[in-house]
């Protein structure tokens, strides 16, 4: 975690200079790797927690107080090109944080699911944090030796292609959510409890997954 830390300061250490005066009151550096934090600290928390109940009011605790990190960061407006996009890779890591905790919060409350699969779910969501919380580690290419030497343009391409990929997976974790929920809507349907699973996760306008 000590690695993530350093990465993610230098990461953005090596936009500041170009923002620093739009960050008036918040520390970019700080809330990037508190956010990264979060999210190895959600993996941990679940690989080491085997109650399912327990496991998520401790990842949920985790959550909470890295979340004002999270919406600070969120609230950072008028930034430079290459500041944003890589203010926006780090903020999809938080948003899959978002998915996780939101959508299992409902999952624990449905009764469609057994102790098993409700085990089964928070180690997918887990796998997938923690990829997302990987990627971002590629961004250390931006300021290591070799990274000093790169052009402008390589050094956007980068953060382009670490963007798009964080994209994909925020896109995954989404689909991932979708497939779970449609298991408990179809045993909700076979027993004639659609009303109370839809009201549950919300209707077509509510839905965030």
């Amino acid at each position: 975690m000590k690695r993530v830390v350093i990465i993610i300061s230098l990461a953005l250490a090596g936009f500041a200079s170009q923002v620093r005066a739009q960050f008036v009151v918040a520390d970019p550096a700080h809330i990037a790797t508190s956010i990264v934090n979060t999210a190895n600290q959600i993996v941990q928390t679940s690989a080491t927690v085997s109650n399912v109940i327990k496991n998520f009011q401790e990842v949920k605790k985790v959550y909470d107080q890295g979340k004002e990190y999270y919406d600070a960061l969120k609230s950072v407006n008028n930034l430079i090109k290459d500041a944003k996009k890589v203010r926006d890779a780090i903020l999809l890591v938080g948003e899959i944080g978002d998915l996780y905790i939101d959508s299992y919060q409902k999952m624990m409350q449905d009764p469609h699911y057994s102790f098993e699969e409700l085990a089964a779910i928070s180690n997918g969501y887990t796998m997938l944090l923690s990829e997302a919380a990987d990627m971002i580690l590629e961004i250390k290419d931006v300021v290591n030796v070799n990274g000093l030497s790169m052009t402008d343009a390589e050094r956007m391409q980068l953060v382009n292609y670490v963007y798009d990929k964080l994209k994909r997976h925020r896109n995954l974790v989404a689909y991932y959510t979708r497939k779970m929920i449609s298991i408990s809507m179809l045993r909700a349907k076979k027993v004639g409890d659609s009303d109370r699973v839809m009201a549950l996760y919300g209707n077509a306008n509510d839905r965030y997954w």
